[in-house]
């Protein structure tokens, strides 16, 4: 489902960029193929320097059909941003690709908080947001990180994952499961 980011999937991760209802909300846009494999080394460089995490989501034929990264990362916090290709909305790729994101953030790498920072107008991102079960609306709890966000301007919601909300969901998810196999 996830894998690291590499060279090879820029021209297929490319088309699917370009989409008109997705390249708008693309953070590192590119508006040619050589453009983006020049900002993919650039990522995958940054990974190196531990300033970001990055991953190419599959379908279930091993084809890139987007990226889920966490950027800006500061005392083991840092920022969502996800895309899907035109053609895999609404088939249930984003809430995979987020769940096996998620599980390595919080299990395997030292995150403790995935921030989300959701534009207004974009309804897409703040449905799929709300259906994560652990997921609260951060304007209040982290004001500055809601204030740097915006700047001048109130044109973002924030909502944050913490670990202890992760695990306390996943271990119940996991009790619940074991119920159910021992009744």
């Amino acid at each position: 489902m996830l894998k690291k980011r590499d060279l090879h999937d820029v021209p297929a991760l490319f088309e699917l960029m370009i989409h008109p209802e997705v390249f708008p909300y693309i953070r590192h846009k590119a508006s040619t193929s050589d453009e983006f494999y020049f900002v993919t080394k650039q990522t995958l460089e940054a990974e190196e320097r531990g300033e970001l995490i990055s991953r190419t989501i599959l379908d279930e034929w091993g084809q890139p059909i987007g990226t889920i990264n966490l950027f800006d990362i500061q005392e083991n916090k840092g920022f969502l941003a996800t895309w899907i290709g035109q053609p895999y909305f609404g088939k249930g790729y984003n809430k995979l690709a987020k769940e096996a994101f998620f599980e390595e953030l919080f299990f395997h790498l030292d995150v403790d908080g995935i921030f989300m920072k959701i534009r207004h107008s974009n309804v897409r991102s703040l449905k799929a947001a709300l259906k994560i079960p652990y997921v609260i609306n951060a304007n209040e709890l982290y004001p500055e990180v809601h204030q740097w966000i915006n700047g001048e301007d109130d044109i973002y919601d924030l909502y944050m994952i913490s670990k202890e909300q992760y695990m306390f969901h996943y271990y119940g998810d996991q009790s619940s499961e074991e119920e159910v196999l021992e009744a």
